[in-house]
């Protein structure tokens, strides 16, 4: 008995022994592994945005939102807008011009998806525009596919554009989020649970807070470096600066709040992102309203508007006046706010002309961005300078895009047309500022025909003339980007050249 007593307790004093190491083993891994993970880099990301998109289809609205979420992330098109404002191949790996320019055939890269598993073929390319080009298109630039005569499908990975006339924007149009390819399968469900063939798949959208992204493992191309992307919804400025502080976002690519850019940017945590937009923030004018549809009321509304006041009041000095709805940083740009100086006493005069020495007034619709709501209370005062009285409605975006942008139920309103060198839409009678200039819409009928570089910048400049001269709109500012990432997000923009909040390069730095 002794002896079988004196074996276990050595037994047990090996075991304990034992124990002790694999215990100490076992920590020292963790410790390790803990070590590791909080050394690694982080693979998702928290997006701010001001505006939740109403819809996740870009050919199916007119909310930049939309594009803000999917454009690359979910979305591709046969070719799209690099970071600097470029057009490079998308889906498309290249394209041959015929010698009279109406035809384009382009070569579709192989061994694409969607993300529903359908092969992604010349017959989605058919769908997908032939969708744009139809009677009952409610794409909301149904005028970059006008010129489109046929497209015919030559093989599964060769499709052919005809066109009835030279088009020197056919590449560039087809960049836009209004032409990205879809599954015609999944087509009824793209407003609320999109399928595109991109480097990230639509998760979920709780609506009113936020969406989520995550990798798609089945890429045809280079795959992104994060495995979840959130955008997240926060209209209030003070929520949003909040939320950036404390890092329950990584990044507002445009912060609403253009007041707290100083700080951010004395705060080493952080990366305080300037660059250039896309966006021509205007005071759109209902030009077919009376008394809006008198040039000489639409100029008065010019020369009583100080932009530099609603850059520092609104903007807090981020912006870039302009005269016409043309972007600075265009090579084809000119400088034409002399046509609307500030000037008063000149706005009174020309009321007078009208019959409007008593001045009238008119309504002010204003979406939720806070360029419009603080821009909006500015030009309401100046307004009221010269006799002109707005009654300001405050409209959430679903509003604003059915009472202003779709029913023209409007005097004046305030908002920024971020995509890329739209000038075009002054062509469109319809469009919801209605104005209708025979001259000005042939003009551009002859420029999207044209091929010629210098020949085109001419017309660039004189359609600039012409509705500086018309004063269809009141031309405010170039929106600033104003971004703001934690210090270790790489890869965002830095300049918007199109509407997106592109996250297929972006990483965190160890």
């Amino acid at each position: 008995m002794a002896l079988s007593s004196f074996s276990i307790n050595t037994n047990m004093k090996h075991f304990s022994r034992g124990l002790r190491i694999s215990t100490a083993i076992t920590l020292a891994l963790a410790s390790t592994m803990t070590m590791g993970n909080a050394n690694a880099a982080r693979t998702d990301i928290t997006v701010g945005m001001q505006l939740e998109p109403p819809i996740l289809d870009p050919t199916g609205g007119a909310a930049a939102a939309i594009d803000e979420v999917v454009y690359a992330n979910v979305f591709e098109g046969l070719t799209r807008f690099g970071s600097d404002g470029s057009v490079n191949p998308a889906l498309a790996s290249e394209w041959s011009v015929s010698d009279d320019g109406k035809t384009y055939t382009f070569t579709l890269h192989q061994g694409v998806k969607f993300h529903d598993g359908a092969d992604f073929t010349a017959e989605d390319v058919k769908f997908s525009l032939d969708r744009a080009l139809a009677e009952t298109s409610t794409n909301a630039q149904k005028q970059l596919f006008a010129n489109i005569d046929s497209v015919n499908v030559i093989d599964d990975h060769t499709v052919e554009i005809v066109l009835l006339a030279r088009d020197g924007n056919l590449l560039f149009n087809l960049a836009w989020g209004d032409a990205i390819m879809l599954d015609e399968a999944s087509v009824d469900d793209a407003a609320i649970k999109p399928v595109g063939t991109g480097p990230f798949t639509f998760s979920n959208w709780v609506q009113g807070d936020k969406i989520e992204l995550v990798k798609n493992p089945d890429y045809w191309g280079e795959p992104a470096k994060l495995d979840k992307v959130v955008f997240k919804f926060i209209s209030d400025p003070t929520a949003a600066f909040a939320a950036t502080m404390s890092g329950d976002v990584d990044t507002f690519t445009v912060f609403p709040a253009p007041e707290n850019l100083a700080q951010f940017d004395a705060d080493p945590r952080f990366n305080v992102l300037l660059g250039s937009t896309e966006g021509e923030t205007i005071l759109s004018m209902n030009n077919q309203l009376a008394p809006l549809d008198d040039v000489r009321v639409r100029k008065a509304i010019a020369h009583a508007i100080d932009r530099s006041a609603i850059i520092d009041g609104a903007m807090y000095g981020y912006g870039t006046p302009i005269g016409s709805h043309f972007a600075p940083h265009n090579p084809a740009y000119i400088d034409l706010t002399a046509n609307s100086q500030f000037d008063p006493a000149l706005s009174k005069e020309l009321l007078a002309e009208a019959g409007l020495a008593d001045g009238f007034t008119t309504t002010l619709k204003l979406p939720p961005p806070s360029y419009a709501r603080r821009g909006g209370e500015i030009i309401a005062a100046q307004l009221r300078e010269v006799g002109i009285n707005v009654e300001i409605s405050n409209l959430e975006w679903a509003q604003w895009l059915e009472q202003v942008f779709r029913g023209k139920d409007y005097g004046l309103t305030i908002v920024s047309h971020t995509e890329p060198m739209d000038i075009n839409i002054y062509a469109n009678p319809d469009y919801y500022f209605q104005y209708d200039n025979v001259a000005f819409q042939a003009l551009m009928g002859a420029f999207n025909t044209q091929t010629d570089p210098e020949r085109r910048t001419v017309m660039l400049k004189q359609a600039q003339k012409i509705i500086s001269e018309d004063y269809v709109n009141g031309f405010l500012f170039q929106l600033a980007k104003t971004g703001v990432a934690n210090a270790k997000v790489k890869g965002l923009w830095q300049n918007s050249p199109t509407q997106a909040n592109d996250m297929t390069g972006v990483y965190w730095e160890d």
